[in-house]
């Protein structure tokens, strides 16, 4: 006896539909698994085999084989209990082989029976939207995220039997519900007011949101560059509809399952200097995202920038440059989203004194030399903002809250609306970071006094081409900030004062 169900397996931050074919025989007792599956696949005959007997179920002993169709894609992960178990009931025939037409079933199975939660639920019904499914069956654990795309019915089942009796018809369960978005109560965003001076640093957080600008704070210890970086998130536009389903698949397949079904707030992500090349850009035997990734739509704060090791810091260029990560396996190349805002943190020199007034600093002009050099010259070419951050006085701890974030949003948001006026809703990245040759010359018209004013900095400070395209890009940023058609020497001052990196040590 023949008989068939169609569950899912992951495939980078997708899912690809696996059609399962059981073949219920006479001859010695056994059970086979063809079709490239990986070990946990392997393995899942022996949960099926014990959660179907454990469920009361009662099947004659004959030789099964289980086909994974097609047979050149990797399957991996938990992904195809529930359809294995199911098709091995039809082909016994103790349920209706007709019940499996049209649906997708996915699930991993316990030896009791029971269902439990898997990676990519959002994919899976993204798929099921593709293949226009008639029901897509998900643990209860995976349902609200499923069922937040809207597309398809999904049913969270809790156990086999429960799955049993609703393709039966015998107790039919209602689709579950996505939690409506407003009735979430998210945590509160740090305010930016809560930040005491730092002014400069603060007008570049705005900047850098308004732009889509990567940032980088350089400040001795205890100057408030953690603090900082955690209000960029705030400043941010609201994630659309499309960047928050793109953000839930990824973090789905991570293994994070958010009540809400759909991620609403940008992601802030903020690893560890020791993190791996594949831990912060992704990879693995079975690749999954990494940092970059999960920062997809968000932020990349890395504290303490030259202490991360030079290769996880040189792959960084990929997604910085292309805004996804590409993994390459001997199987398939997969590729992950990771258009991130890049923010990171560094002291000016090894003691992390040089500049404060209160301490002093011991290292030799070799010595800082080395230190910054830990970042190279191509990745620091794509941070358009260095910012000093100094110490903060006593009088400025003391002082007044400064400008909240709502308000600061608020601006960034204009400024926003600005550059999409001008690049159209169908460029690719419509913000001032990602301005072509050909845009900067028609985008960034200079006011006579502004031009010269960049002609003699490219000469005093030695300003490189790219140093010099980075302060274009940045000055209309300012510009739109201003609801400015044309860029005035006032923009061009300030813009040329966020490339800290780019004056001598000392100077």
């Amino acid at each position: 006896m023949l008989a068939r169900a169609t569950a899912a397996t992951p495939w980078g931050i997708e899912a690809l539909p696996v059609e399962i074919e059981v073949d219920v025989r006479f001859g010695l007792p056994q059970m086979q698994i063809v079709g490239l599956p990986d070990t946990a696949v392997r393995e899942s005959r022996e949960r099926v085999r014990a959660a179907v007997k454990n469920c009361g179920f009662d099947l004659p002993a004959r030789a099964v084989v289980i086909n994974l169709a097609p047979a050149d894609l990797r399957k991996a992960g938990n992904h195809l209990d529930l359809a294995i178990a199911l098709a091995l009931l039809a082909a016994h025939e103790k349920i209706d082989g007709e019940h499996l037409a049209g649906r997708i079933l996915c699930g991993e199975l316990g030896l009791d029976g029971g269902i439990r939660p898997i990676r990519g639920g959002l994919a899976i019904a993204d798929l099921g939207r593709r293949m226009e499914s008639s029901e897509i069956l998900l643990p209860a654990e995976n349902a609200a995220e499923g069922a937040a795309l809207d597309a398809v019915p999904v049913i969270a089942v809790a156990s086999l039997p429960e799955a049993v009796e609703h393709l039966t018809a015998r107790t039919v369960i209602e689709p579950a519900r996505a939690r409506p978005a407003e009735v979430l109560r998210e945590p509160a965003a740090p305010d930016l007011s809560e930040v005491r001076g730092q002014e400069t640093a603060k007008r570049a957080l705005e900047v850098a949101a308004a732009g889509g600008h990567n940032l980088l704070f350089v400040g001795p210890p205890g100057s408030g560059k953690t603090m900082l970086a955690r209000r960029l998130p705030g400043l941010l536009p609201p994630l659309s509809l499309a960047e928050s389903v793109a953000v839930t698949k990824i973090h789905s397949l991570a293994g994070s399952r958010p009540p809400s079904g759909l991620i609403r707030t940008r992601p802030f992500r903020s690893p560890h200097t020791d993190t791996s090349t594949p831990g912060l850009v992704g990879g693995g035997s079975v690749p999954r995202p990494g940092e970059a990734s999960l920062a997809h739509a968000g932020v990349l704060f890395l504290d303490e920038l030259p202490e991360f090791r030079r290769d996880a810091l040189e792959a960084l260029r990929q997604p910085l440059e292309e805004g996804f990560v590409t993994v390459v396996r001997a199987q398939a190349s997969l590729r992950f989203p990771a258009r991130f805002s890049l923010l990171a943190a560094m002291n000016p020199c090894p003691c992390g004194h040089l500049g404060d007034e209160r301490h002093e600093c011991r290292c030799t002009p070799n010595m800082i030399q080395r230190y910054r050099a830990r970042i190279s010259g191509p990745l620091l070419d794509r941070i358009d903002l260095h910012v000093e951050v100094p110490a903060v006085r006593l009088d400025e701890l003391k002082g007044p809250p400064g400008e909240a974030t709502e308000a600061v949003a608020a601006r960034v948001l204009a400024a926003r609306e600005r550059q999409l006026a001008r690049f159209g809703k169908g460029a690719p990245l419509p913000v001032n970071a990602a301005l072509s040759p050909t845009e900067l010359e028609r985008h960034c018209r200079l006011e006579e006094e502004a031009g010269k004013l960049l002609d003699r900095a490219f000469e005093r400070l030695g300003l490189s081409a790219r140093a010099m395209t980075r302060v274009l890009k940045v000055a209309r940023t300012l510009a739109d900030l201003a609801g400015k058609e044309s860029i005035a020497t006032a923009q061009i001052a300030e813009a040329i004062q966020y490339r800290a990196l780019d004056r001598p040590v000392g100077g």
